[in-house]
């Protein structure tokens, strides 16, 4: 029994390896026809899933080849979770491991942005701080505080233009991407997020902020990725969508 139970899952991920053998029917009779139909409705159900998942990867790499990377993605990472919404945790970092996809050197960072997409639907629901509150807060003082994020926040450092690159894949008409780096910040005002470009330095500000710093140590952190990082833009993004949830000095 102890074999038949260590042989299900690779032989139910991989439509290459045997039926387990000892497996049966309801009848008692070797279930290998049944195997295989379970087998590929199991396969078609997790390619189905990351398609779904991850709608701009899979037009940027047509149809064809992404069932064929998703089908080679399942075979290693079955679901660890019942939930399928947490399926493709690892996507990224197959996309950048696979040899014949080095040149789509983006493609890892656009399937991280529809992760942290995903993430962001399914967080929490948050009450977001009214903006008089901080505005209340005089100049001197604000490089002493501390704001606190809604979980529904998701920030993505990327070298590439990866919000255009995103855009440009997801909506017709939108212009070819620049080539100049592009942090990506999600909010979620409502209930669909919304993913916002920012500058250089843009997720170091964001994710300083969510680790208890100071907008002042934040600042500092967004100008060491770049000289010219402006703050007052982004600070901006997070209050339009309901994203800082409360605020503290000292």
């Amino acid at each position: 029994m102890t074999g038949l139970i260590d042989d299900f899952l690779p032989a139910l991920m991989d439509p290459d390896r045997p039926v387990p053998q000892g497996l049966q029917d309801g009848t008692g009779r070797p279930a290998g026809r049944r195997f295989n139909v379970y087998r590929n409705n199991v396969t078609a159900s997790l390619i189905a899933a990351l398609e779904q998942g991850f709608p701009a990867v899979s037009k940027l790499l047509g149809a064809q080849n992404f069932t064929g990377l998703a089908r080679a993605y399942q075979q290693d990472n079955p679901p660890r979770s019942q939930l399928m919404m947490h399926y493709g945790e690892d996507f990224p970092a197959f996309l950048e491991a696979t040899p014949q996809l080095a040149h789509l050197g983006y493609l890892g960072d656009v399937a991280r942005l529809e992760l942290a997409l995903r993430r962001s639907y399914h967080a929490a629901d948050s009450t977001p701080l009214d903006p008089a509150a901080l505005a209340a807060i005089a100049p001197e003082d604000l490089a002493a505080t501390s704001v606190t994020l809604a979980p529904a926040i998701e920030v993505i450092p990327s070298p590439w233009p990866l919000h255009a690159i995103w855009t440009y894949t997801m909506i017709p008409g939108i212009p070819k991407p620049p080539p100049q780096p592009q942090d990506v910040l999600i909010t979620r005002p409502d209930f669909d997020p919304v993913a916002h470009p920012m500058p250089k330095g843009g997720a170091a500000f964001v994710a300083a902020l969510r680790e208890g710093a100071t907008l002042g140590a934040a600042h500092e952190a967004g100008i060491a990725r770049n000289d010219s990082f402006d703050p007052a833009p982004i600070l901006g993004l997070l209050l339009a969508g309901a994203a800082i949830t409360g605020a503290r000095q000292g």
